[in-house]
C-alpha cells in the first residue's frame, strides 16, 4: 500500500461522523487510502462506529456537577439524549472525571477541555468512548472555573442529584453563608448578580413591553412613565440576586442584606441548569413505530 498522507481535518471529519477515537479514525483512513466513505465502512465492519449518525441528535438531558479543590471550584454540564443514560454509572463516572480533569487543567474553553490529556488519550476521546458504550450521544456542553482569593468565600451547591448546580463567590462572610447564597440561586434562578449588570437593551425591551400594557392604555404619558418606572424597578429586583428576597428568610430580607449582616458582599455566581436554552426534540411515538414497521 502506498504511503497516504492523512490530514488532521480528515481525521476530525471522520471522528465527528462516526464517533470513534482519533487513532482509530486515522488508521481507518490510512487503510481506506484517504477515502472517507470507505473509512466509515471499515469502522462499521469492525463494529467501532456505534456512535455514528448521532451527530444531529439533541442532547438536552444530562447532569451538572460541582467539585471543589482548595481555593478553586468548577461546575460542569454534561449532556446526553435521555435521562436514562444520565443516570447510569458510566455517565456519572465520566461527569466526575471531566470535572476533576478540567479543574486541574484550567482550559480556556470547551475545545481546550476536550483536548486535555486523559488516560491514554484525551478527555474528548473518553467522551466518545462513553458514547459508544451507552449508545447515545454525550457532549460536554459547558463549564466554569471559579477561584477565590484570601478573604473571599466560595459556596457550592448541587440540587436534585445534578439537575442544577451553583457556585457563589463572596467577599468576606464564610463558606456556610456562601453555600446559602448558592442554594438560593439554585431555587430562585436569578439572571444577574446585581441590577448594575442588567444590559440596557434588556431594560429597554421590558420598558417597551410595559408601556404597551393594556392597563395603561389611555393614561397620560407622564403617568404611564411613572408607573412603568415602578414596574421596571420591580423587574430588576426580581432578576438580580442581591435584590431578591432571601429564600431562607422571612421574605423581607434581601440576599444582599443577609450577606451584609454576615460581614460579606456577593461578588458573583454561576448557575447551570441541565438543558436550559436547548430546544428539545419532541418525538411522536406512533410515528416512530410506524417508521420501524415500514422500514
Amino acid at each position: 500500500m502506498a504511503d497516504v498522507k492523512i490530514s488532521a481535518a480528515q481525521v476530525k471529519e471522520l471522528r465527528e461522523l462516526t464517533g470513534v477515537g482519533m487513532m482509530d479514525a486515522k488508521k481507518a483512513l490510512v487503510e481506506a487510502e484517504g477515502n472517507q466513505e470507505k473509512a466509515v465502512d471499515i469502522l462499521r465492519e469492525k463494529g467501532m462506529a456505534k456512535a455514528a449518525k448521532k451527530g444531529d441528535r439533541v442532547t438536552a438531558e444530562g447532569l451538572t456537577f460541582v467539585t471543589v479543590d482548595g481555593d478553586k471550584a468548577v461546575v460542569v454540564e454534561l449532556n446526553s439524549e435521555t435521562d436514562f443514560v444520565a443516570g447510569n454509572a458510566e455517565f456519572n463516572a465520566l461527569l466526575q472525571n471531566a470535572a476533576t480533569t478540567i479543574l486541574a487543567g484550567e482550559p480556556a474553553d470547551v475545545d481546550a477541555a476536550l483536548a486535555l490529556p486523559f488516560g491514554e488519550g484525551t478527555l474528548g476521546d473518553e467522551i466518545i468512548r462513553t458514547t459508544q458504550v451507552t449508545g447515545e450521544k454525550i457532549t460536554l456542553r459547558r463549564f466554569a472555573i471559579v477561584t477565590k482569593t484570601a478573604g473571599q468565600s466560595l459556596g457550592a451547591y448541587t440540587h436534585a442529584g445534578g439537575s442544577i448546580s451553583v457556585l457563589a463567590l463572596l467577599e468576606g462572610a464564610n463558606e456556610e453563608v456562601a453555600k446559602d447564597v448558592a442554594m438560593h440561586a439554585a431555587a430562585i434562578a436569578p439572571q444577574y448578580t446585581s441590577a448594575d449588570e442588567i444590559p440596557s437593551e434588556v431594560l429597554e425591551h421590558e420598558k417597551s413591553v410595559q408601556m404597551a400594557s393594556e392597563d395603561l392604555a389611555g393614561k397620560p404619558e407622564n403617568i404611564k412613565e411613572k408607573m412603568v418606572e415602578g414596574r421596571i424597578n420591580k423587574f430588576k429586583a426580581e432578576i438580580s440576586l442581591v435584590d431578591q428576597a432571601f429564600v431562607k428568610g422571612d421574605g423581607k430580607e434581601t440576599v444582599g442584606a443577609y450577606v451584609a449582616a454576615k460581614g460579606g458582599k456577593v461578588l458573583s455566581f454561576v448557575r447551570f441548569q441541565v438543558g436550559e436554552g436547548i430546544e428539545k426534540q419532541v418525538t411522536d411515538l406512533a410515528e416512530e413505530v410506524a417508521k420501524q414497521l415500514n422500514a
